[in-house]
């Protein structure tokens, strides 16, 4: 049955209501394309003519991976970590005989860093880290840090409704409490401009790290999934009809903000990767099927590791961590996003076909010794959330939806619109409004959610200020029970799949839950969650 819905009226009032708040929107948008170069850039819709891309091929690769930038800690105060994040425009040099490209980038101070990768520095601190980070905001637009994962304040996790203006700043405090080491993420999340905003560059790793981590001695490498859509003249491209629709997907993808960067693996690594495209799928493998281990999620290792896979899904916003074998001889693979289909729409009735995979990283294996490192049996305690319930959980639904306005879509200059019109991405049959309250729950109590996907694509599921487990997926009138218990903050809800997760907060306040693909999230795909 196909749940899209093609519309052939005028929107409804509540979509009139969203595109009715462009006007907060349309002047910070005017001054990011005229800075960026691409104020009179036209765009596509359908047949209509735009600025040609640069050739899949324009950018150099294979130079060795770039490792990333950290974030300087100002304290030297044991358990303080204290430093400064400058949102600002950065220009650097990417096509030949083409003006620099200008970024967004996240820095820690003036001017801009031109060397290292344009990916926001690593923030690398501990449990139980007193963290105070300085939000400088150089941008023409208003901005965030949204603390993608951590469990912080809701006051403190740069919801759309705290934004800092251009010129201004903030400081965001927050402690990181026992059992939040893992691998997670910054990026901005000021609504209708969060999309922008991470597509011309802002978004950075974070690493949490455990005092009694069992892999600690391990060798450790960072590899940060981004992609970039570029013009021909060397400026980021604006969106498509098709970006607003599906997510925007660059013909450039990138790993710490290198095209197909080569890799050498001399000895067992463990590999902590993030996804921070805005909608890329990736399904990581080796192109020659050789199989790693995984011993993390989103929230943090796995109660033990899950040898022998080949492959692994990462939606939009998720992270995870790998062991990658060495190997008893030299060798040489390819990193790869593997062919995924996730439904994606097309300007009429149906979905387009998949694309291609794309490389990520050519690796070559060349092993000091014939070693293989043995994994601990465990890696730490996980205690399912249901463990402790002595009556039945409170239950939530969130139901993803969409409607398409095809005779809106397709008129004359409808792309030209930084907005777009005609679409409608929603929850729970209705458009984000930051004056309502979608959902209600009470602090330290454990729920069950229902995540449902009534789309014809696919749609990765956000929720902000704690983790959730899994508990089972169901699809066609099947339910399957989930088997890896982990700890996650996005999971990946397939169309017409109810995914069933057990959550708590711990804090009182406001948070977001959304569509982690981030042209869904501006167009209305998210909610408000009041804790009390």
């Amino acid at each position: 049955m196909k749940r899209r819905t093609f519309l052939s009226g005028a929107l409804s009032a509540a979509t009139a209501s969203l595109f009715a708040r462009r006007a907060f929107a349309q002047e910070a948008n005017d001054a990011m394309h005229a800075m960026s170069g691409m104020a009179d850039m036209p765009a596509m819709s359908g047949g209509m003519m735009q600025s040609p891309l640069a050739a899949a091929d324009a950018l150099p690769a294979g130079a060795p991976l770039a490792a990333l930038r950290t974030l300087a800690n100002e304290s030297r105060e044991p358990g303080q970590f204290r430093a400064t994040l400058v949102a600002q425009l950065a220009a650097r040099p990417l096509l030949p005989g083409k003006p620099p490209t200008v970024f967004w980038q996240y820095d820690a101070g003036a001017p801009a860093e031109k060397d290292g990768p344009v990916i926001g520095p690593l923030i690398d601190v501990h449990e139980g880290d007193n963290v105070e980070i300085t939000f400088v905001n150089r941008l023409p637009q208003p901005s965030t840090i949204h603390w993608h994962g951590l469990p912080v304040p809701p006051d403190q996790d740069g919801n759309p409704s705290s934004p800092v203006a251009p010129g201004g700043q903030r400081v965001y405090r927050f402690t990181l409490p026992p059992g939040s080491a893992g691998t997670y993420w910054y990026h901005p999340h000021p609504h209708m401009l969060t999309s922008g905003q991470v597509s011309h560059g802002l978004a950075g790793p974070i690493v949490v790290r455990a005092a009694d981590d069992p892999l600690a001695a391990w060798p450790e490498r960072h590899l940060f999934v981004s992609d970039l859509k570029l013009a021909a003249d060397g400026t980021i491209a604006a969106n498509s009809m098709m970006d607003w629709m599906n997510g925007r997907e660059g013909q450039f993808v990138l790993l710490n903000g290198a095209r197909q960067p080569q890799i050498e693996v001399v000895r067992d690594e463990r590999w902590r990767v993030w996804n921070g495209c805005n909608a890329r799928y990736l399904q990581l493998a080796f192109d020659d099927g050789r199989a790693f281990a995984q011993v993390g999620t989103d929230g943090g290792l796995l109660g033990a590791p899950r040898e022998g896979g080949t492959a692994l899904l990462l939606a939009p916003g998720e992270r995870a961590e790998l062991i990658v074998r060495a190997g008893p001889g030299a060798s040489h693979a390819s990193f790869i996003a593997a062919q995924y289909d996730r439904g994606k729409m097309s300007m009429s009735h149906g979905s387009l076909p998949a694309g291609p995979s794309m490389t990520l990283a050519n690796v070559r294996f060349a092993p000091e010794r014939a070693t293989h490192s043995m994994l601990p049996a465990r890696l730490r305690e996980i205690v399912p959330l249901d463990s402790s319930l002595t009556r039945t959980p409170p239950k939530k639904s969130v139901v993803f939806s969409e409607a398409m306005d095809m005779r809106l879509m397709h008129q004359p200059g409808a792309s030209r619109r930084r907005m777009p019109r005609g679409m409608q991405f929603m929850v729970n049959g209705a458009v984000f409004d930051p004056a309502r309250v979608t959902l209600s729950s009470r602090r330290g109590e454990v729920e069950h959610w229902a995540i449902g996907n009534g789309t014809d694509m696919d749609h990765p599921f956000h929720l902000h200020g704690t983790q959730f487990q899994v508990l089972a997926r169901e699809r066609n009138g099947e339910r399957k029970e989930e088997e890896l218990l982990a700890w996650r903050d996005t999971v990946n809800v397939r169309p017409g799949e109810t995914v069933h997760i057990a959550t708590v907060q711990h804090e009182a306040g406001d948070r977001m839950f959304h569509c982690h693909i981030i042209e869904h999230e501006d167009l209305g795909m998210m909610g408000t969650l009041r804790v009390s």
